[in-house]
């Protein structure tokens, strides 16, 4: 059979769980005439539409923004969290990067922490608890002429925004072999420790944001740099780094532990 340039056909192998303590299991769905030009969610949303026609039931996916930034989208593509492109959410990942009659296997992130709500959503709950328990600054910083006449190198500033592009999307947890959030705390106590509004509460930042991970239920840290590899911002292991010394240090000479 002969198909247009751009559209192709795949074979969808999507996971599907009623609810959290539902068993799960992998339903094969056909799925002709895709165009190329559609993102990985614009098929979904097709694929939704022709099941509910079918009088089926479509496949639960989260999804917000589309533009890369809110970070719900995730799920992992053959294996990969947010598929096989790097530095981009699932949102931006596009059919043009599959070919004629692959088959594509889709699964929500894994992770003890991350609870299966229905089909590919998961529950980010416990990266909120980890924010909330001192991933801010609770002082009156003033506003932003203020802030403009503290003095921060431009190397310092360029870090700080380099860790606060963290969108919280949990792929470096799926990613993790241990289904740690080292990099996502790591990010979220960069931004801030690096920058003096921060450095006040930065010990019972650590202390607090590092239990809170830890009785979230998300695993250590053992270098395995796979969630550098497939977070959509790029952010470094080198924020682990800091988080370990930040944490280090407040255990040691404060009174936060």
């Amino acid at each position: 059979m002969t198909h247009a340039t751009n559209t192709i056909n795949i074979t969808l192998k999507v996971w599907r769980q009623k609810g959290p303590r539902d068993r799960g299991r992998f339903e094969t769905i056909p799925v002709k005439d895709i165009h190329t030009h559609m993102s990985f969610l614009e098929m979904l949303d097709v694929v939704n539409e022709r099941l509910t026609l079918d009088g089926k039931e479509p496949v639960e996916f989260d999804n917000d923004c589309r533009e890369g930034i809110c970070g719900m989208c995730g799920c992992v593509v053959n294996g990969t969290a947010h598929g096989p492109e790097k530095a981009m959410t699932l949102c931006q990942l596009h059919m043009r990067k599959f070919k004629n009659d692959d088959t594509i296997v889709v699964e929500p992130f894994r992770a003890r922490a991350f609870k299966v709500v229905k089909d590919l959503i998961i529950d980010r709950s416990p990266l909120d608890k980890i924010i909330q328990s001192g991933g801010y600054v609770s002082m009156n910083v003033g506003g932003a002429p203020d802030a403009n006449s503290i003095p921060i190198s431009q190397v310092t500033a360029e870090k700080a925004m380099d860790a606060a592009a963290c969108i919280g999307c949990g792929a470096c947890v799926a990613a993790c072999p241990n289904a740690s959030a080292m990099l996502f705390v790591s990010a979220k106590i960069s931004q801030l420790a690096l920058l003096p509004q921060g450095r006040p509460e930065a010990a019972q930042r650590a202390i607090d944001m590092v239990r809170t991970m830890d009785a979230c239920g998300f695993g250590n840290c053992s270098n395995e740099r796979e969630c550098e590899n497939v977070c959509p911002k790029e952010i470094s292991i080198v924020n682990i780094a800091r988080l370990n010394r930040e944490f280090f240090k407040a255990s040691f000479v404060s009174d936060a532990a």
